[in-house]
């Protein structure tokens, strides 16, 4: 098969869809594999480390899409992307599908075969090529909130440890998943009292298990939610449904219940957020201020760290797209379930049904 890498060309996007190691395997296993000049360099990786494992490199993202069976990259496609995307064309990246009407339909009217890293699903329910961008995102989100509770950066002025005789700062999290866990981790260590809510009493317990003495749990429902909002200082909104849109669990009206210089990072806006007040924003304008409360909303926050976050993606989605190349995307999803579940649209059609429900009353138009 041949396989296509292009540059990332969404803002501040540095990761890239394969690394050389990458290409050394497919090229191995006697596929060709074009990569778009200087598709890696934000990773670190360069021309001609692909070229040493056997890539071609192409000067265009046309020419790569004109020529590749399957597209391999990391972000959703954007507007310039839409027409140069073949019918037939596999295209395998992170879609999230559920919070763009316009990315759907463009992708519909393709024709394409759009197989989503954030819908292969393992039969005991986890997400394998979501899991390690949500463990940087959860991550970065205390990394990033720390930051943005700065007052010169318009926070309340809260370092989160706390320093001897004053007590320290407190992060709320929605949602004991992925992100969840990774940020409490990050927070715990930083010093910050930190409360986790989910309604997965599964989850709670875990927490209640593996983390230390001041991360705290509650089961979420609007009336905690009130309760905890009204007296910390970050809160990290880690909610995900799979393929579909994030339920908003904290609404407009609830920012005044808050502090002044309260921080959210909403990690869910991929899928919509799960606060009211979410709106997409990038690594160059990454905040906004509604009622006294800054607001990070940044879509695509593991790019901020290109190197760990390529390496740790490639390390998951290798085996699939190698699966993919040696059979087929037919014959890879008929064997394995986990990838079949990454099927969202096929030749023209939306064959996931979370995608469906999230658009039932927004007709998709077809072209």
């Amino acid at each position: 098969m041949i396989i296509g890498v292009p540059k990332e060309i969404k803002n501040n996007e540095n990761r890239v869809g394969m690394t050389p190691a990458g290409v050394y395997e497919l090229v191995k296993n006697g596929h060709s594999v074009y990569v778009q000049s200087g598709a890696g360099e934000g990773s670190g990786f360069l021309n001609s480390d692909y070229q040493q494992a056997g890539g071609v490199i192409l000067d265009t993202i046309g020419q790569v899409y004109a020529l590749a069976e399957m597209i391999v990259k990391v972000k959703e496609p954007i507007e310039e992307e839409y027409k140069i995307i073949q019918k037939d064309q596999i295209v395998f990246t992170y879609f999230h599908f559920a919070s763009s009407q316009t990315l759907t339909e463009a992708m519909v009217n393709s024709k394409a075969i759009c197989i989503a890293y954030e819908t292969v699903e393992d039969s005991d329910g986890t997400l394998p090529l979501l899991t390690p961008m949500s463990e940087v995102a959860g991550r970065m989100a205390i990394q990033q909130g720390a930051k943005y509770l700065e007052k010169p950066e318009k926070g309340r002025g809260v370092l989160l440890g706390g320093v001897p005789g004053v007590p320290p700062g407190k992060v709320l999290i929605l949602g004991a998943g992925v992100v969840g866990i990774q940020a409490a981790k990050m927070a715990a260590g930083l010093g910050a009292h930190v409360t986790v809510l989910d309604v997965n009493m599964k989850r709670l317990r875990y927490v209640n298990d593996v983390m230390p003495n001041h991360v705290v749990t509650e089961f979420s429902n609007e009336f905690n939610i009130r309760k905890c909002i009204a007296n910390h200082d970050l809160i990290v909104g880690g909610v995900l449904l799979k393929g579909a849109k994030a339920p908003k669990l904290i609404t407009r009206e609830m920012l005044k219940e808050m502090r002044p210089g309260t921080v959210i990072v909403d990690v869910a806006v991929d899928q919509g957020g799960c606060i009211e007040t979410t709106r997409p924003t990038t690594h160059n304008d990454p905040i906004y201020i509604i009622d006294d409360v800054v607001h990070y909303c940044v879509t695509n926050m593991p790019g901020a760290v290109p190197y760990t976050s390529t390496m740790a993606l490639t390390n998951v989605t290798l085996p699939y797209v190698l699966k993919l190349a040696n059979l087929g995307w037919e014959k890879a999803c008929s064997a394995d379930m986990t990838l079949e579940k990454g099927l969202n649209i096929c030749l023209g059609e939306i064959v996931y049904s979370e995608i469906k429900e999230a658009f039932k009353n927004k007709p998709v138009i077809v072209s």
